[in-house]
């Protein structure tokens, strides 16, 4: 028997009727007076479309499970080089180093709203990139909470660390030509940043990025602008057009892009994946859509930690390496 939230959030996914009648049932009754702001969305459903713990009542079951492998992993293949991308204390990087020379890497930007999370918290990926032969790279990235809300000097932070992995890859045993990227929920906005960022003024070529997984992510800023996340996040109109990735789908040079979420995420996460992923294809990318069947926003993210795992099978057949490596 399905509890009121997973009710809620059937009807929720429904057509306009039921997202009608999800407000009868989830929110307050007089919610469904309010005036539309976004689609057929009020303020308040907004607000819960574009809030994933709503979505998702295991939230801290998940985290225990990945506080537990993290601490496995680390265990098993050691910590992580700490490396600095740039001169400011938080500009650093969690480099797992694959045991052999001129290996692949993988690149990951970590979710948390942009306001929370440390590369650190992604060590439970590095035991599958490690036993494949190639290497995960993690970047830490400022917050919000400390740019006044602005979202460029996140986006900036990303930007700068991927091209330092370039120029130094070779340094740290790496291949330039193959960096392959992926990105979590705010992560996944960041990597749809950089597939669109303008790399001549990092010194990079524009194909940085051989590849990218896209997961859980959001491409068009507008809506999100209209929702709660614009109580901690400065949603200038001009970071809107420049950081909506969506806007600038043709400056995307990676040869693959893979667009990832799952079934049971917020409805706005998953309109935001398929428009992205319809926008790639529109535009002549070479763009694929992945959905994880019955995967809530965190429950896909575990699956990049276990070898047979949705989200780390993708990335290894990006990077060419058979899953059973």
């Amino acid at each position: 028997m399905m509890n009121k939230n997973q009710q809620t959030r059937r009807r929720f996914l429904g057509s306009s009727t039921a997202l009608l009648a999800t407000a009868l049932i989830g929110f307050p009754a007089w919610s469904v007076n309010q005036k539309k702001i976004f689609l057929d969305y009020t303020e308040e459903e907004l607000d819960a479309a574009y809030n994933q713990g709503y979505w998702a009542s295991n939230i801290k079951e998940v985290y225990k499970r990945l506080g537990v492998k993290n601490a496995e992993t680390l265990k098993a293949i050691g910590e992580p080089f700490r490396l600095q991308y740039g001169s400011l204390s938080h500009q650093g990087l969690d480099w797992y180093p694959a045991p052999v020379p001129n290996a692949p890497i993988h690149v990951h930007l970590h979710g948390g709203a942009w306001k929370i999370g440390t590369a650190r918290d992604n060590a439970f990926m590095a035991r599958v990139f490690h036993a494949a032969g190639i290497h995960l790279v993690v970047p830490d990235y400022i917050k919000v909470l400390e740019t006044n809300g602005r979202l460029g000097p996140v986006v900036e932070d990303v930007c700068t660390a991927l091209a330092w992995i370039y120029k130094n890859a070779e340094k740290h045993n790496g291949d330039p030509e193959e960096i392959y990227l992926s990105g979590h929920s705010a992560g996944g906005h960041l990597a749809g940043a950089a597939l669109v960022a303008d790399w001549d003024k990092y010194g990079v070529p524009d194909t940085i990025v051989n590849k990218a997984l896209c997961v859980s992510g959001m491409y068009e800023m507008h809506p999100v602008s209209l929702s709660s996340r614009n109580e901690y996040v400065n949603f200038l109109e001009d970071d809107i057009e420049r950081l909506s990735p969506i806007r600038h789908v043709d400056k995307v040079k990676a040869k693959q892009i893979i667009v990832a979420y799952g079934t049971n995420e917020s409805p706005e996460f998953i309109r935001q994946s398929k428009e992205w992923f319809y926008a790639l294809q529109k535009a002549g990318k070479n763009a694929s859509e992945l959905v994880a069947k019955d995967n809530n926003h965190f429950e896909i993210l575990e699956t990049f930690g276990d070898p047979n795992g949705l989200m780390a099978y993708a990335s290894l057949k990006q990077a060419g390496v058979s899953i059973n490596t």
